[in-house]
């Protein structure tokens, strides 16, 4: 078995190559050409982190994946990265483990961010007037940068808790050719821009329904386990496109679980990206839809990624 870190990983991915391996995978998904096991899920309330389990394999695909990925976010006042873990490729045909991707949970914040920007492709309003942004971890950061393919727009308005992360952060967005406002609260984020994305462990809603603009498209990725939300699940039930990753997982604990136990939606609202994305459901229809991404990850998105690196690293 073949062992690469996250030095050679980012050395050797090809981002647009991901991009199409990602999107092929929600596809396949919706289409149920996938296997995907339950996540098995760690909390560890004493230490503010969790841990998931994820597998997946695409029917036909040469390996599946096997993926752990922790998230203990008191670790960057430790020195540490929030996000840890790390990707095992098996082969499909024999299933000896053909390498161990030791990315530092890399990978999974870059399908992550990935998934971003493709339903920014397909929700986002025609004219951006301003990207906000609730977060300044790691994922906000390639969530910003991986945006930048899909918008033109270079007017970011930016909030999260602690000032030296915020500022950090203002730091790297104008590195990225950014002009950047600093929010005191989220509704100055919410007022201010019409393309949102909420990256933050928040345990509570962030974003108010009352506080969101007309056309704005909004996409969560918070809500990734139990007792996670950033948004109102009133928001939720205002918006006229809601596109999740997967409508059964989304549904146990999404942003759209809260709506949908408050009676404010029904499950037949929600749309999976690989139905849009295969043109067998819309997008965005016009410019003045309140859009949604309620973005858990899948496991499929794991095994896209790696088996993209892996082949990447064969080169």
């Amino acid at each position: 078995m073949k062992v690469f870190d996250r030095q050679a990983i980012l050395a050797s991915l090809d981002i647009e190559q991901a991009v199409l391996r990602l999107e092929e995978g929600f596809v396949a998904f919706s289409e149920g050409r996938v296997q995907v096991p339950p996540v098995q899920a760690f909390a560890f309330p004493h230490a503010n982190g969790d841990c998931c389990i994820k597998s997946a394999y695409l029917e036909g695909s040469e390996t599946f994946t096997v993926k752990v990925s922790t998230g203990f976010y008191d670790n960057p006042g430790k020195g540490l990265e929030s996000n840890d873990g790390m990707m095992l490729v098996f082969c499909a045909r024999t299933g000896a483990p053909l390498g161990l991707l030791a990315d530092g949970g890399w990978l999974t914040c870059i399908r992550t961010a990935l998934a971003g920007r493709i339903v920014a492709r397909l929700l986002a309003p025609s004219r951006v007037e301003a990207i906000g942004m609730l977060g300044t971890g790691m994922q906000a950061r390639l969530q910003l940068a991986h945006l930048m393919p899909v918008t033109a727009c270079r007017e970011l308005v930016v909030w999260g808790r602690d000032p030296a992360r915020l500022e950090a952060y203002r730091g790297f967005a104008r590195t990225l050719g950014f002009n950047v406002r600093v929010a005191s609260k989220p509704q100055e984020v919410a007022q201010a821009a019409n393309l949102i994305v909420c990256a933050t462990p928040s345990r509570e809603p962030l974003l108010q329904a009352a506080w969101i603009r007309p056309g704005t498209h909004v996409t969560a990725l918070g809500a990734d386990s139990v007792g996670k939300q950033e948004l109102d699940p009133a928001l939720v039930g205002m918006a006229q496109r809601i596109i999740v990753d997967s409508a059964a997982q989304c549904s146990q604990y999404g942003e759209v679980s809260h709506a949908l136990e408050a009676g404010l939606i029904e499950r037949a609202q929600l749309v999976e990206l690989g139905a849009v994305l295969a043109g067998q459901a819309p997008g965005r229809e016009h410019d003045d839809q309140v859009t949604l991404a309620d973005l858990t990850g899948v496991a499929i998105q794991d095994a896209q990624i790696a088996q993209c690196a892996w082949a990447s690293l064969q080169r």
